[in-house]
């Protein structure tokens, strides 16, 4: 083969440290953001927090350190070395800490409380209570690890069993049993169940005795709870035997009991959600602004970039000036992904008006390339900008993406929204009649009178979405 040289000219597009610094930015959580600031802060000298913000922070730090000052050095200088001959130190200097009495003054009670309850220390709580033996205690705790988060026993009694062999040899099931009573006369009531059968019965006994229905109701969660699942009134009284009344005195009163005792003393973490920008109607109007919490003004460093020589080419000042450079780009990215931020949701505002003033149900059909075509920008950053953003709205903290649905052709001629067509089966669902609700047929056919021409598998396929129970999961007897 021969060899050559030849000069090839193309084009070819490449993403600059600065584009894809701010496209590292443009699609952070509000979360991301601030810790990418603090770090951004933290590394570069030529960064600084704005005035305003840099001054609110120096005075906090002054407090503090002032506080710390008069207690610390007021103490070394105030105590003596030695203390007065038959003197205690009450008698001369005030305890640190307040008295029982004197909680109420300065010291906040919340300082006090220790972790938030679960079911598990309720339940040890309890038996730490009672006067138990050690046999008792052992077989007790191995209970109270098998309660699931429900409040059910999450394990079965021969497994718990064969685990407390290898502690009591001599242990049998009676004695299992008759600590498992013990626990089940625990608060919550219904708590350690076998089943769902089991935890309304427990419930049902320790009503009052003098409670109506009380008789029946035990006796129908024990034998025939399974039969609830056809809902038919009339098969109910014929094979029980129940009056059409005593049925609807038993069943309202076992509406009244918790088939989960045990998840109200377990909640999950609450995830606070901090808005990127307020939506509020001003004079008719309405108006969108930026959360002015969620990013602080930066600023460059004047003292340290006055310092930078423009001939100089030692080691630091070309660190200066890197440093100088990287935090124009950072300053540069954050303030247009501000602006490509707020753009983008005073477009979604302007487009979904009827949203903020009738709802759900007024919502308008809408895709990402609605807003990339009028802010004259790509889809893909578009979808960067909706994830994991959020809006303050008088009708709640709404995600972005929340808006973007696709849509169902009318009758008319025009397109209805996906979340519209949810929000108009949860109002469709939420007046039926409890004794005869709504089949999806009967939804589609109420949804094309009204030109929403939407078919029966596509309702089911929103309702199950929306966790709506089926027709004869909602049937209600009373």
């Amino acid at each position: 083969m021969k060899q050559s040289l030849q000069l090839r000219i193309s084009q070819s597009l490449t993403m600059t440290p600065q584009l894809q610094q701010a496209i590292k930015l443009l699609q952070m959580s509000t979360l991301d953001l601030q810790q990418e600031i603090q770090q951004a802060l933290e590394s570069n000298i030529m960064l600084e927090l704005d005035e305003e913000d840099s001054q609110l922070l120096e005075y906090r730090e002054k407090k503090i350190d002032n506080s710390d000052q008069v207690t610390s050095e007021g103490s070394q200088t105030d105590i003596p070395d030695e203390l007065p001959v038959d003197v205690s130190w009450d008698d001369v200097f005030e305890s640190a800490l307040p008295t029982g009495d004197d909680v109420s003054g300065d010291m906040e009670v919340g300082a006090f409380r220790g972790a938030d309850e679960t079911l598990r220390g309720h339940l040890l709580w309890q038996l730490e209570m009672l006067p138990t033996s050690d046999r008792d205690y052992s077989i007790a705790l191995s209970i109270i690890d098998s309660i699931n988060l429900d409040g059910y026993l999450g394990g079965d009694l021969n497994d718990i069993l064969l685990g407390l062999q290898q502690q009591f040899e001599d242990i049998e099931m009676d004695e299992v049993l008759a600590v498992l009573h013990m626990v089940q006369n625990f608060d919550p009531p219904g708590v350690a169940a076998l089943d769902l059968a089991d935890c309304l019965r427990l419930q049902l006994l320790q009503l009052p005795d003098e409670t109506p229905h009380k008789t029946d109701a035990v006796d129908f969660v024990r034998r025939h709870l399974d039969l609830l699942t056809n809902c038919d009134q009339a098969r109910l009284m014929k094979r029980i035997g129940f009056s059409e009344e005593q049925l609807k005195g038993v069943l309202a009163l076992i509406r009244t009991l918790d088939p989960r005792p045990g998840a109200k003393l377990h909640e999950a973490d609450v995830e606070y959600i901090v808005p990127d920008v307020f939506v509020a109607k001003i004079k008719e109007q309405w108006v969108v602004s930026l959360n002015p919490d969620i990013a602080p003004k930066l600023r460059i460093n004047p003292l340290y970039s006055g310092m930078i020589k423009r001939a100089d080419h030692s080691q630091d000042n070309v660190s200066m000036k890197n440093h100088l450079q990287e935090a124009r780009w950072f300053i540069k990215s954050l303030h247009s992904r501000n602006d490509t931020l707020l753009r983008v949701a005073k477009s979604i505002v302007d487009k979904q008006g009827d949203f903020f003033e009738h709802g759900a149900i007024a919502m308008k059909p809408m895709v990402l390339r609605d807003i990339a075509e009028e802010l004259d920008l790509h889809e893909s950053t578009i979808s960067r900008v909706t994830t994991q953003k959020y809006m303050h709205t008088p009708r709640g903290v709404i995600e972005f993406k929340y808006f973007f649905s696709s849509h169902v052709s009318t009758d008319g001629g025009g397109e209805c929204s996906a979340t519209a067509i949810r929000a108009l089966i949860k109002e469709l669902v939420g007046n039926e009649n409890p004794a005869k609700p709504l089949s999806d047929s009967k939804i589609s056919d109420l949804l094309n009178e009204k030109g929403i021409n939407v078919a029966r598998r596509t309702i089911a396929k929103y309702r199950e979405a929306m966790s709506i129970p089926s027709t004869s999961q909602r049937k209600r007897l009373i």
